[in-house]
């Protein structure tokens, strides 16, 4: 077996002391902004399988979400309002795909390669975003990630182009004894 795959069991069924560490790292990850530029990945092999690589353009980012139903405040009302009538959306967004939203107006000269779950509490969840600069010139003369300059892949995370705007769009789904995907989500009612 290989490092990665010992990686991969460590995070799956951690031991007791694992448990402990990851209390005291949460604790310390509350206090830290929610958007952070981090060093290396939390989780190698889950960043190695999306594409992540240790070179020069390529960086991650942990980013917060606040869990709990989407709302909106009603401000700008005059009056004082309940908080049971504020405005809940029922979006089809998951967590993961609004963090790596966030992540790309953070840093806006970069683009998302794809996004990972990292951790969650009570409050919150975390999830570790796999950012490529552009036109830095390592990224630019690497055939295997230059597909990311073309203009078709700008602005992919608003558009729902990652992992997780893609399975939120309902297109990584596959239907019972069915050989491909569907196109969209509007697709079904017709």
């Amino acid at each position: 077996m290989g490092v990665y795959k010992y990686l991969r069991q460590a995070w799956q069924k951690p031991s007791a002391d694992v448990k402990l560490i990851w209390r005291h790292r949460l604790i310390a990850w509350r206090r830290d902004p929610s958007c952070l530029k981090i060093e290396h990945p939390t989780r190698l092999d889950k960043a190695k399988a999306l594409g992540y690589k240790a070179k020069q353009g390529f960086f991650i980012v942990r980013q917060r979400v606040l869990r709990g139903g989407h709302q909106r405040s009603l401000t700008g009302m005059g009056a004082r309002k309940s908080g049971n009538q504020r405005a809940y959306l029922n979006l089809r967004k998951n967590y993961q795909w609004i963090a790596e939203e966030r992540a790309s107006k953070d840093f806006p000269n970069c683009e998302v390669l794809n996004s990972y779950y990292a951790a969650e509490d009570g409050k919150h969840y975390w999830y570790e975003i796999i950012m490529v600069d552009r036109s830095h010139p390592v990224v630019v003369n690497d055939k295997s990630i230059a597909w990311i300059n073309s203009r078709s892949q700008k602005g992919r995370t608003s558009r729902g182009l990652t992992s997780a705007g893609r399975r939120a769009r309902g297109l990584l789904w596959k239907g019972k004894g069915s050989e491909k995907t569907r196109p969209s989500r509007a697709s079904q009612t017709k």
